[in-house]
C-alpha cells in the first residue's frame, strides 16, 4: 500500500483537479503532502518499535492508513485530502521500518536473503503497478478508487497480522523520545526531500530551492555533531562503524537513484514522447515488476554462488548498462524488444535491491534491529527521492540546451544516459567490501 500509493496518484491528478474545482498543477501538492509526511516521521519508527513494540505499532500504522485513505476518498476539497494524504504519509513513516523490523527478528540470517528477495517486491511492484493501475481506475471506475482499495487490503493486513505475526519484542525500553534530536532529522528530511521535488518539478525558483537545501544539510550537519554526544539519540550513528551497514546504506544509494527515476522516465517517454495513454504506458512499464518476480526465485543461489562484493559490483554496472539501453527507444522501436529489456533491467534492479538490503542488516545485533531500520530508511527515501529530481533536472537542462519549451524523446533519453552512468558508478564504492561480507546469510563459506 504504502509504495503504491506513493505513484498512484500522479494519474489521477488531472480527474481529481476537476472533481476539486482546481488545477493539476495545485493538486500536486497532495503527492507532495505525502512524502513531506513519510520524510518527517520515519525518524520515529525505531523509537516508536522499541518503545511500544513492532507488533502494536505495525498494527496502527496499517490502521491510520487504511482509515487515512478512506478520508482521502471522501475528501471534497484540496484541503481535506491535503489532511488525509498527511494522516496517510505518517501510517506509512511507521508501516514499512516496523514491517521491516518485525521480519528481521524472526526470520534467522541464514534465510534473510530468500526473505529479503520477498519484502524487495513490493519496493519495485509498487512505483510499476501505480500507473496502470491508476490509469484503469480513473478510466473505467473514478479517482475515489485509487484510494478506496486500499481499504480491504488494510483490514486483511490487520487480520494477518494478528493471525500469523507473533510477539517478538525484547523488552519494552523506558527511554524518552529525543526530542531535540526528532527535531533535527525530521527537519532535515522535510528540506532535502521538499527540495529535491521542488527541483524536479520547478515549484519554486532554483535558488529558494538551494536554500531550502543548504537549510536541510545545516540541520543534518547538526545533528551529525549533537548525535555523537547524547545517551539516546533517536538515530544512531554508532551503527555507521559496521561496515557492512555503512557501504550498503551510502555505497547503495547511487543504485537506488533508478528506483525512483526509471518509472519517472518511462512515463514520460511514453506519455509524452510517443502519446500513449497513461494505462498503456502503465502497463508497459508494468513488465519491469515482472522481471522482480523472476528474481525472487534465484537470488539466493545467486549471492550464495558470488558472495556479495561480487554480485553487487558486476549488477552494479549490468543494471546501470540496461537502464542506459532504454534511451535507444523511439516510437518505431518494436514493442517485444522494450519488453525484454524493461524485463531484465528490473529483474537486476530487484537483485540489486535484494542484495543491498540483506547486507545492510547482515552484521546488526538482534537488539539493534530497530535502529538499523529507522538509519536505512532515511537514507533510501532520500536517495529515490534523489533520483527523480536528478532525471526531472536533466530533461529540464536537457530541453534548455536545445532551446525547447516542449519535452522531447531526446529528453528522456539523457536522463536514462545520466541515471544508468550513476548507478554503474555505484560499483566503486561497493568494490570496497570485504571479499566475504555477509558470509554468514550468505551461505558462501570463508575459506580455510
Amino acid at each position: 500500500m504504502q509504495t503504491l500509493d506513493s505513484t498512484v496518484v500522479a494519474t489521477a491528478l488531472p480527474a481529481m483537479a476537476a472533481a476539486m474545482g482546481t488545477s493539476p498543477v495545485q493538486m500536486n501538492v497532495a503527492i507532495t503532502s505525502y512524502l513531506l509526511a513519510v520524510a518527517m516521521f520515519v525518524p520515529l519508527s525505531g523509537w516508536a518499535a522499541d518503545r511500544f513494540g513492532a507488533r502494536r505499532v505495525f498494527v496502527m500504522a496499517i490502521l491510520l492508513f487504511t482509515l487515512s485513505s478512506m478520508l482521502c476518498a471522501l475528501a471534497g476539497s484540496l484541503t481535506q485530502l491535503v489532511g488525509g494524504r498527511l494522516l496517510q504519509g505518517v501510517a506509512g513513516a511507521l508501516m514499512v521500518p516496523v514491517g521491516r523490523v518485525i521480519m528481521l527478528r524472526t526470520v534467522p540470517k541464514s534465510e534473510l536473503v530468500q526473505a529479503m528477495a520477498f519484502l524487495t517486491l513490493p519496493a519495485i511492484m509498487g512505483p510499476m503497478l501505480g500507473p496502470p493501475l491508476g490509469g484503469f481506475l480513473v478510466t473505467y471506475a473514478s479517482w475515489h478508487w485509487i484510494f478506496m482499495i486500499n481499504v480491504p487490503v488494510g483490514l486483511l493486513g490487520v487480520a494477518l497480522v494478528m493471525r500469523y505475526v507473533p510477539k517478538v519484542d525484547p523488552p519494552a525500553s523506558d527511554r524518552k523520545l529525543d526530542w531535540a534530536g526528532f527535531g533535527l532529522t525530521s527537519g532535515a528530511l522535510v528540506a532535502v526531500v521538499f527540495s529535491l521535488e521542488a527541483m524536479g518539478h520547478r515549484l519554486l525558483h532554483p535558488a529558494l530551492s538551494f536554500a531550502i537545501m543548504a537549510l536541510g544539510l545545516g540541520a543534518a550537519w547538526g545533528y551529525w555533531h549533537y548525535g555523537r554526544r547524547v545517551a539516546h539519540p533517536i538515530i544512531d550513528l554508532t551503527l555507521m562503524r559496521i561496515d557492512t551497514f555503512r557501504i550498503a546504506t551510502w555505497g547503495g544509494s547511487l543504485s537506488r537513484f533508478a528506483v525512483g527515476a526509471t518509472p519517472f522516465l518511462l512515463v514520460m517517454m511514453l506519455q509524452e514522447g510517443f502519446g500513449m495513454t497513461p494505462f498503456a504506458a502503465g502497463m508497459i512499464t508494468f513488465v519491469g515488476a515482472v522481471g522482480a518476480v523472476i528474481l525472487k526465485l534465484v537470488a539466493a543461489p545467486l549471492i550464495r554462488w558470488l558472495g556479495f562484493r561480487r554480485a553487487l559490483v558486476v549488477n552494479a554496472m549490468v543494471m546501470g548498462g540496461f537502464t542506459a539501453v532504454c534511451a535507444l527507444f523511439t516510437p518505431t522501436t518494436p514493442l517485444w524488444v522494450m519488453l525484454v529489456i524493461l524485463l531484465f533491467s528490473g529483474f537486476f534492479r530487484s537483485f540489486q535491491l535484494t542484495a543491498l538490503n540483506t547486507l545492510t542488516y547482515a552484521d546488526i545485533p538482534h537488539e539493534g534491529m530497530a535502529r538499523a531500520s529507522t538509519l536505512a530508511s532515511m537514507a533510501q527515501q532520500v536517495a529515490v527521492s534523489l533520483g527523480v529530481a536528478i532525471a526531472a533536472v536533466t530533461l529540464n537542462f536537457s530541453m534548455q540546451w536545445r532551446g525547447a519549451t516542449e519535452l522531447a524523446v531526446v529528453d528522456t533519453a539523457v536522463g536514462f544516459v545520466v541515471i544508468g552512468l550513476l548507478v554503474a558508478i555505484s560499483a566503486l564504492p561497493l568494490s570496497r567490501l570485504d571479499p566475504h561480507a555477509g558470509s554468514e546469510v550468505s551461505g558462501r563459506p570463508k575459506p580455510a
